[in-house]
């Protein structure tokens, strides 16, 4: 290794290991130019990885204790939404003035997340578009979607995330408008995930006639309230939206889906939440998303009372 090489290596901590943090993961061991720990609730030593046509064996380190983590320049967050003050005291110990976090989740609110627990940190929020699936235990796949697997908002900070990934299959796009970017990646998210998780299929069932109808119906709603809140929509947003949606594999699922069919809380909040949140907020009517967030709470709260009872026993 090079003395250019070794000072540009990082220590990087990458805090989940779902489909999205599984693909993250992947990517930075198999470009292999930092120093990766995962922090998960349950160590593992080797993943198998599939990305295209490749698969691969890799090592990981792991740690499932905050109390061993020391600060690193750069944590990646990648649980979902609503575990986020779960993640604290990994924060509390992998963060100090210099670190620089980037959080790869859904909905529309990364920084007020997130800040409170790492309050001299940068954040960076990013669109992930790449489709992460954890198969087994160790089995993870990522699969491409779109034109590019993350969006972040242009600047300095863009930059310095765009160079620690530089060797991975990731491409990147520095937006200068991100809000709008951040309202339309939720958009696909309030169709595709509701859909997928409470009909128990997997992308593939948004192709039926009667169901594209009822998903056009909720953008409709959803762009209303994206413009209120400053989203800069074209004119035939949800129809393009949906469109887009249809795009991609019938064979692949959702977070919500999996978590559905996991028994898992599901990330209601931060998705459907946030859209009925901010009819509210706007004063723009949401009769359908509101359904759809009364349907998905029943089915997490479902879950949440099974997994504490598992836990119990």
């Amino acid at each position: 290794m090079t003395q250019a090489q070794l000072l540009s290596r990082q220590k990087v901590a990458v805090i989940g290991l779902g489909g999205i943090g599984g693909g993250m993961a992947g990517q930075l061991m198999l470009a292999g130019k930092h120093d990766v720990t995962i922090c998960t609730r349950n160590p593992l030593d080797v993943m198998t990885f599939e990305s295209g046509e490749r698969a691969a064996r890799l090592p990981l380190n792991t740690l499932a204790d905050p109390a061993g983590a020391s600060p690193v320049d750069w944590v990646i967050l990648s649980t979902k939404a609503h575990d986020t003050g779960a993640t604290a005291p990994w924060f509390a110990r992998l963060c100090n003035s210099r670190t620089r976090v980037a959080v790869l989740q859904n909905g529309v609110e990364h920084e007020a997340r997130v800040q409170p627990m790492c309050p001299t940190a940068e954040i960076l929020p990013a669109i992930v578009y790449y489709n992460g699936e954890r198969i087994r235990p160790d089995h993870f796949r990522m699969r491409r979607v779109t034109d590019y697997e993350l969006a972040v908002p242009a600047g300095d900070l863009a930059d310095a995330f765009s160079a620690l990934l530089d060797g991975t299959e990731f491409r990147i796009f520095k937006s200068d408008d991100f809000k709008t970017m951040q309202w339309r990646k939720l958009l696909v998210n309030v169709v595709a995930n509701p859909v997928t998780a409470l009909t128990r299929q997997r992308l593939g069932v948004l192709h039926r006639d009667s169901i594209k109808e009822l998903c056009l119906a909720v953008l409709d709603e959803a762009v209303e309230v994206g413009r209120a809140a400053g989203a800069r929509f074209d004119e035939n947003e949800a129809q393009r939206t949906l469109d887009t949606v249809l795009t991609y594999p019938g064979d692949a699922g959702t977070s919500m889906y999996f978590d559905c069919l996991a028994s898992k809380p599901l990330e209601i909040e931060a998705l459907t939440g946030a859209i009925v949140a901010a009819g509210k907020r706007f004063q723009v009517l949401t009769p359908l998303n509101s359904a759809l967030l009364a349907l998905l709470k029943a089915i997490s709260d479902a879950n949440e009372n099974t997994v504490s009872s598992n836990v119990s026993v």
